[in-house]
């Protein structure tokens, strides 16, 4: 698992007021609840840009951004990063910190093909979160991957956040699309199993029983480094 030893010259350190979140991506009274119950401080933490770190923008990114979220607890609800994301027009790289640990988060985002106008949130399309496990926050960093370009910096990142190993030659977008559909995969046996524990009724038992066999070969497919001989993902 990496960490990244972000280049001091790209050091920002600007606290962003939970306020301005609420502002820009027009937070509900429930979403304003969650930051305040979970958050205790929302640092931008580095500015990663052609000037600082001497790397070109592409059409796709002009900027990356780091931010530091010091948790209240253990959790963070992902759509609180939503509200971060949305407020934010840049691709965003989170490392959330809590009793001494850390963990990078991040979705993958890119610019929608036909965006309403520069300040429409909408224009940003993006992923499903994927997560490190927690680490000591002591724990060593490594130097930034080499790119010529901050879009191949920016892909570099989003593989190294990647929960599964990438198959050979797998572009960014089928892995990240790959680690989606494992995580539904995850969801759907999370779902079943509950489910299972409930039931009374055989018959039901038996079928809740191959539903749950599918799936779990489903997601052991998905998750393999390697294609498994031209199955069918079942999406």
């Amino acid at each position: 698992m990496t960490l990244y030893a972000w280049p001091k010259q790209a050091a920002f350190g600007r606290v962003v007021p939970k306020s301005k979140i609420y502002e820009h991506a027009t937070a509900s009274a429930a979403l304003r609840e969650r930051f305040v119950q979970q958050v205790e401080q929302i640092n931008w933490a580095y500015k990663l840009a052609p000037e600082t770190v001497n790397l070109p923008a592409t059409p796709a990114v002009a900027e990356i951004q780091v931010f530091r979220i010091s948790l209240k607890g253990a959790s963070l609800d992902h759509e609180v990063l939503k509200a971060i994301d949305r407020a934010i027009p840049f691709p965003l790289i989170f490392e959330l910190v809590q009793g001494g640990r850390i963990k990078l988060v991040a979705a993958y985002k890119r610019p929608a093909q036909n965006p309403k106008s520069a300040a429409d949130s909408s224009r940003w399309v993006m992923g499903s979160y994927f997560e490190t496990d927690w680490q000591p926050e002591s724990s060593p960093r490594q130097p930034l991957p080499v790119a010529l370009n901050l879009g191949v910096l920016y892909e570099k990142l989003m593989y190294h956040l990647s929960p599964l190993i990438p198959r050979p030659q797998e572009p960014l977008a089928d892995l990240l699309e790959r680690g989606e559909q494992v995580q539904a995969r995850q969801r759907e046996i999370d779902r079943i199993t509950s489910q299972l524990k409930r039931e009374k009724q055989f018959n039901r038992k038996v079928e809740l029983n191959t539903t749950l066999r599918r799936l779990k070969t489903e997601y052991t497919e998905l998750s393999q480094s390697e294609v498994n001989g031209g199955q069918d993902d079942g999406v």
